[in-house]
């Protein structure tokens, strides 16, 4: 045999090739797949974000739409009968884009309020007309047990935002956007809200801040005035998690010392980003 032949010992064989017959030979698990391409990535075929990013986009097709929504106690809602000055307070505070609009209550889904779809009633003079009515869009609804990737897809297909997710009963479960999707695969999403690198504590408006987990503990007490221990943690992300007593998810609560803490990003692994404000005394 000469040579330059390929050796037939599967040890010999180059990344190029391992990658080859991986796929022409059609892995077997995600853990096979994942293996081959942590050698192109130790060889500098591609980089780490790529990885992430092929893991995200597997790990999606798993999951349902149960596990990322937003819960119906949770959910910014605007009640038909409200009227204008009422609705754009909550939209300012919330700085969403798209809303549910409900009924008699939250079971009731009536359609999705674009925020956008607002700024040309305040133009108008008689706001005493406005008419809610007019302006919202059907609303798409899905099951808990959607899968994420078939979701992702009716998203683009349908040039949807949001999805009400509903129970097995058709009660409203929660929401769910494709952001939510998205970020699954990619990790955080950044926006306007967030935290510039170098910076831990960005204020939004009186009594609204959104706060890096990574915030030392001395410098959120220089901050807000306040004497919370760094006895156990150095930062107010292990504060966080010990009140909580468990991984949180985005979009949970919890209050410490007079301050609200909402989860803003997280992932399996810890807490990022915090918005914050004082609760009523």
């Amino acid at each position: 045999m000469s040579e330059d032949r390929l050796s037939t010992d599967p040890d010999d064989k180059t990344w190029i090739e391992k990658i080859a017959h991986a796929f022409s030979s059609e892995p077997k698990s995600r853990q096979e797949l994942m293996a081959i391409l942590e050698v192109a990535k130790n060889n500098e075929v591609i980089d780490h974000d790529a990885i992430s990013i092929i893991d995200g986009a597997m790990k999606v097709s798993e999951m349902q739409a149960r596990e990322i929504m937003i819960p119906r106690t949770q959910m910014k809602v605007i009640n038909l009968a409200q009227p204008l000055e009422e609705i754009l307070p909550l939209i300012i505070e919330s700085a969403h884009s798209r809303y549910p609009v409900i009924g008699e209550n939250t079971d009731k889904v009536l359609g999705i309020l674009l925020a956008k779809d607002l700024l040309p009633q305040l133009l108008k003079k008689e706001i005493d007309e406005f008419d809610i009515a007019s302006l919202i869009r059907t609303a798409t609804v899905v099951p808990e047990s959607k899968r994420l990737n078939v979701l992702l897809r009716e998203f683009r297909e349908k040039r949807n935002h949001m999805a009400i997710v509903i129970d097995e009963y058709g009660g409203v479960a929660g929401l769910v956007t494709i952001e939510d999707v998205l970020e699954e695969i990619v990790g955080e999403i950044e926006d306007e809200h967030d935290v510039e690198p170098d910076t831990f504590i960005k204020k939004l408006a009186e009594n609204d801040y959104i706060i890096k987990a990574l915030t030392p503990i001395d410098d959120f007490n220089e901050e807000f005035d306040t004497d919370l221990s760094d006895d156990e943690f150095d930062t107010i992300g292990g504060i966080i998690l010990q009140q909580f007593g468990h991984l949180p998810r985005r979009n949970e609560v919890t209050t410490i010392n007079g301050f609200q803490f909402k989860v803003l990003n997280a992932d399996n692994r810890q807490v990022h980003l915090l918005r914050m404000s004082a609760t009523a005394e």
